[in-house]
Parts: structure tokens; sequence; C-alpha cells
């Protein structure tokens, strides 16, 4: 039996909402670390600060008034946006202070920012082609700055020889997620825009693969001159 382009679409767009789904999953064992220490030490809120505008674009462009047929997209970036907003308010709740005006003052800015991009384009744009458009090119940005922050650990590899910090399965999952949405975005109705970023997501993933293939037998200490003072634990 011939499957349709719907089907299919749907059936690649359910297995990437659930390997996103793993992949905003994976910082809760940092926060549970932050909540039995109730202290966020050197953590930083702002992948989890980035993520929360990522979705909420892509939620937004997703809407049958921007994009028709993305109802996929929406619902894992409502999912992301549940999550990233719970991983926040752990943070907040356990900051100093002067952490704590850094994540209410980012959170305002995106607000003010996304408040004024909807507006614009609800406004000012007419027709989904141009609102798909103008939505479609920000949420690429903000997804290519996302794929590429990987950047730093893969040189960390190349310097060290080590894969101590970048794990296998994490490397995996976003290599799958990047295939996925890519796949997703070629079936009818094509969409370019998450082609796009996700490609590119595939591509990073690809790289890190090669990489942990390359340097996978030295996964405990650095065997460059690093000392163990200079290294620090990136948590994603």
């Amino acid at each position: 039996m011939v499957v349709s382009a719907a089907v299919a679409r749907n059936v690649v767009g359910i297995i990437g909402n659930v390997i996103s789904f793993g992949l905003f999953f994976s910082p809760l064992p940092t926060f549970w670390k932050i909540i039995k220490k109730k202290d966020v030490e050197e953590f930083k809120p702002d992948p989890y600060l980035a993520t929360v505008l990522n979705c909420a674009f892509w939620v937004f462009y997703g809407l049958p008034f921007v994009h028709p047929n993305s109802l996929l997209v929406v619902t894992i970036n409502c999912v992301g946006l549940v999550f990233e907003f719970a991983y926040l308010t752990i943070f907040f709740i356990y900051a100093t202070n002067k952490g704590r005006r850094k994540v209410l003052f980012w959170l305002l800015m995106e607000a003010i920012f996304f408040a004024v991009i909807v507006l614009v384009t609800m406004l000012a744009l007419h027709g989904t082609h141009k609102r798909s458009l103008v939505v479609g090119v920000i949420c690429d940005v903000f997804n290519v700055m996302m794929y590429a922050s990987p950047l730093t650990i893969m040189a960390k590899v190349i310097k060290t020889k080590s894969v101590k910090y970048m794990p296998f399965w994490l490397s995996l999952a976003n290599f799958l997620n990047g295939v996925c949405w890519t796949t997703y975005a070629l079936i009818h109705p094509f969409d370019i825009y998450v082609l796009i970023s996700n490609s590119i997501g595939a591509c990073s993933g690809i790289v890190q693969l090669i990489l942990y293939a390359c340097y996978f037998r030295n996964k405990g200490e650095d065997i460059s001159n690093t000392k163990p003072s200079d290294v620090r634990v990136v948590e994603v």
C-alpha cells in the first residue's frame, strides 16, 4: 500500500517530536543537582533564555495564519517552552540576586522583541507567504545560532583529543533531530525554513559524531598540556 505524503510527513514529524522532547529533557539532571544543592554554582541561564525565544518564534511560525500545516512544529515547541520556563524558574529560585535580575531583564527584553515582531507581522504583512518569510528567517537565525553552539565543544575536543566534554548520546540525538526535521521539511508541503536550519544541524551532528569516532578512546583526562583548573564542564 502506498503511503501518502501527508501520512509520511506526520509520522516523521511525530518521531521528530519524540527526539526533540529528549533534547529538551536532557538538562534535567543539571537542575536536579541545583535543587539538591540549593545553589546554581557556576551554571549559566543563557542557553535556556535563548531557547525560550527560539521556541516562542517557532510556535508563532507554526500557527495557521503564519505558516499553515505546521501543527507538529507548534506542539514540540510548546513543550519546549514549558521545559525552558521550568528550568528558568528553578534557576531563579536558587540564583543570587544578580542572577535573578539577569533572568528577569533578558526575559523582559525577549518579550518586548517577540511582541514587536508579532505586531509587525500581523499588522504590516498580509498573507501567509509574506508572514512565513519574515518569521521563518528569524526562526532560522536563532536555530542556526543554537546549532552552532557546540562549535566551542568541538574545538575543545580537537585541542585536547578527548571526548570528555562531548557526550556521545547527546551528539547522536542532535544528529537524528536534524535529520528527522530535514526529512519532514522535504516532504510535501515543502518547508524551506525548517529545512535550512535543521540541515545545518544535521551536518553539525555528523561532524560531532566523526570527532567522537576519532577520539572516543580518550574519555578521561585531557592528553594535552591543559591543566585541570583550566577545564570547565559545559552543561548542555
